[in-house]
């Protein structure tokens, strides 16, 4: 590539990075943001304090509403089948019981399990003392993993989805072992909000009222369960009960949009919108029970059970309480956000002040500036001019890390900063290199032109060698390494690409530069 090109592309990467490093610039990127980018680097948990969170996914209560759902699907396929299927339920958190009261419904009801529910294994089924056949299934080995992991990332999903919506910047969400995730809020100053937004579970069900059933009574009718109902005068969670049916009408995986509104009290509520399908069964469902209470049930709670005066199509229902008008937002971003598939507890939680975080910023500027200084001065004082120059291409170095952290939005952590002063070192070692091939050719009796172009092409060999296997490393530290960690492996190899540009294409503009206009004192190296 010939000289001029070599500066032109130099002059235009430093002008770009000038553009997109000046918006992380305090004070500077607040002042002239209608101009510059939007991207700017963010500061991480450990430099900006926040929250720590360790959450545990109770798998297991996912694989157990899967075999709910399995029940309720294989009685309605049996019914277009005119096949009678009796109380369905799960029993022992893993286990699907069913009962078939005709005897001669046996083989037919084995082949609609065998051809649609292949995921189930059932045992033999007992006969009763009235001809009744009792069914017993469970998931196979494979597809409960599969659904474990199913539930894992849903989790992690609907928790990225609740934090995106919550307003953290730049939050660090990851799966660990365990069935657990670890999130990290960096700027969070309210850790028992985000706590509760992150773990509630929003499990939204709308279930059919049993106004014939007394809700105090020690055991239930088949089919019947007693739930709390949440008090709008304020009397307190499970003050008084009510009895709804078991089984679900909808549930909240058809809600299609969640919002906070107040009604004409000045009173907040949350307004649900239903996709297509969510739509259809609510209209049937409030179209066959016309007269009948609907209760909205979330995570256990009856909130409201208005009766259904007419079909309902459009599909828009409401969640009334005694709600606040924060609670009323959280409540609408959880459930746009998505519920949960399972129950998430906290397991640990850490809170980072700032001002830890400011003490880990000056001591990590502090490292990097003295760090800077010795190698700017040893560079100097060993290379003289040349040195100078490798001087200024660790500052235009260091001006692309910034530019390329801003222009992704990267997180700049503690681990961050210590890769940009391991960056520093190894940024002049490839001037090293070229530098001492000059020299040797110089000793040969080249004259500097020839002396400059020798001493580039031969060391950018072993430079080149020596940053790919760096850089192999750094790949894998991110793939596999935790949030500090990647951190380390983001600057890290950021720099080094930066490094290779400078040393290696800016410099070698500038030396041969150099070296046509040197005249018979030659360049100072």
């Amino acid at each position: 590539m010939g000289l001029r090109w070599r500066l032109l592309i130099s002059i235009a990467v430093f002008i770009l990075c000038v553009v997109y490093a000046l918006p992380s610039v305090p004070g500077l990127g607040t002042a002239m943001r209608n101009i510059l980018p939007d991207s700017r680097i963010n500061l991480g948990l450990d430099l900006k304090g926040g929250i720590h969170l360790t959450l545990g996914v109770e798998t297991e209560k996912a694989v157990s509403n899967a075999l709910a759902i399995a029940g309720q699907d294989i009685r309605r396929m049996a019914q277009d089948e005119k096949i009678v299927i009796l109380r369905p339920r799960v029993v022992g958190g893993d286990n699907l019981e069913f009962i078939l009261p005709r005897a001669e419904n046996e083989d037919k009801l084995r082949q609609l399990l065998g051809r649609h529910f292949p995921q189930l294994v059932f045992e033999e089924p007992q006969k009763g003392e009235s001809g009744q056949f009792r069914f017993l299934g469970r998931f196979t080995p494979e597809e409960t993993n599969r659904l474990e992991e199913m539930a894992l990332d849903q989790a992690l999903r609907t928790i990225r989805n609740r934090i995106d919506q919550f307003g953290v910047a730049e939050p660090d969400i990851r799966k660990q072992t365990g069935n657990r995730i670890q999130v990290q809020l960096p700027g969070v100053s309210d850790p028992r909000r985000a706590v509760q937004i992150l773990g509630q579970t929003a499990h939204l069900e709308f279930h059919l009222v049993r106004d014939d059933v007394d809700p105090g009574k020690a055991v239930m009718p088949p089919g019947v369960i007693s739930l709390p109902l949440q008090d709008n005068e304020g009397k307190g969670e499970g003050a008084r009960q009510i009895a709804v049916e078991k089984d679900a009408m909808l549930t909240g995986e058809d809600v299609s949009d969640a919002r906070p509104a107040f009604d004409q009290m000045n009173q907040a509520y949350v307004t649900l919108n239903f996709n297509g399908r969510g739509a259809r069964i609510f209209e049937r469902v409030t179209g066959e029970n016309v007269g009948r209470r609907m209760a909205i049930v979330l995570d256990g709670k009856v909130y409201s059970a208005p009766v259904i005066r007419e079909r309902i199509g459009g599909g828009r229902a409401s969640i009334s309480g005694n709600f606040t008008t924060a609670e009323a937002q959280d409540l609408a971003i959880v459930l746009r956000a998505g519920s949960l598939p399972a129950p998430v507890t906290v397991l640990e939680e850490r809170s980072v002040g700032p001002s830890l975080g400011q003490e880990s910023i000056d001591s990590g500027i502090r490292a990097a500036l003295v760090g800077a200084g010795l190698v700017i001065l040893f560079m100097a004082f060993y290379y003289g001019l040349s040195g100078v120059i490798a001087d200024v291409m660790l500052c235009f170095t260091m001006l692309i890390i910034m530019a390329g952290m801003g222009a992704f939005g990267a997180t700049l952590t503690l681990p961050g900063i210590a890769g940009i002063v391991l960056t520093i070192g190894m940024a002049v070692d490839a001037n090293v290199l070229i530098y001492e091939r000059i020299r040797e050719e110089l000793r040969r009796g080249l004259t500097p032109l020839a002396a400059v172009k020798a001493g580039f092409d031969r060391a950018t060999i072993s430079i080149t060698d020596s940053n790919v296997t760096t850089i192999i490393a750094t790949v894998v530290l991110y793939q596999f390494g935790t949030g500090p960690i990647r951190g380390f492996a983001v600057t890290l190899s950021l720099g080094i690409i930066a490094s290779m540009f400078t040393a290696i294409f800016v410099s070698r503009a500038i030396f041969q530069e150099w070296a046509r206009h040197c005249g018979p004192k030659g360049i100072s190296i």
